[in-house]
């Protein structure tokens, strides 16, 4: 479970700071880059938020509050408490046209800076756990790598950065909105601007 949470935060930071992001999108207070490697594409959701990045850290480090600004969340619940840092959470979500309702065993890994000018951690993965077998009502779904990092701006300001490493998983959710056809990573970007402030 160590090198588990260990890697997840690993992982996140290595997403982060990878070269050749590609800004796809910008709007008042969110910006969307994307990258491109091989099959795997990953998205930067960038949004400047009015609060205190600390305040931004345990609001978004609670997943039992994700439904509130995120429609993609129908339900999430705590499996396992691992740690002080650490839950394992089961989440659903709501079907896409002609597919089937999916679900997802996370991990959710926190973690706060050791220095002034690192960032506020929020990293989530996905794992198998033997109390939650697959259901035939949802498809399994995978995240590789996900989760938030929050820089303080100032004492009432930060940014918050949402990553996704997207797999054929979560595609159908994506493919839509980089085309540019659907808002959907515009909208739950400003609905959780809205909550946070």
């Amino acid at each position: 479970q160590a090198y588990l949470s260990y890697s997840n935060i690993a992982a996140l930071t290595h997403l982060a700071r990878k070269p050749g992001w590609d800004i796809t999108k910008t709007l008042d207070n969110v910006r969307i880059w994307t990258h491109e490697e091989g099959a795997v594409l990953s998205f930067k959701v960038e949004m400047q938020v009015k609060v205190p990045s600390h305040v931004a850290f345990s609001l978004l480090s609670d997943f039992s509050l994700r439904q509130r600004w995120d429609k993609h969340f129908l339900t999430c619940k705590v499996l396992q408490a691992v740690s002080e840092e650490e839950k394992i959470y089961h989440v659903t979500s709501a079907p896409m046209t002609g597919h089937q309702p999916r679900d997802f065993v996370i991990l959710v890994s926190q973690r706060q800076p050791c220095r002034p000018q690192e960032p506020y951690m929020v990293a989530v993965r996905s794992v198998t756990l033997r109390e939650m077998p697959p259901s035939p009502e949802f498809c399994r779904s995978e995240i590789l790598c996900a989760g938030f990092q929050i820089h303080s701006n100032s004492s009432s300001s930060c940014t918050v950065c949402y990553f996704n490493q997207v797999t054929s998983g979560v595609m159908p959710y994506l493919a839509a909105n980089l085309t540019g056809s659907s808002k959907s990573i515009e909208d739950t970007a400003l609905e959780c601007i809205k909550f946070l402030e």
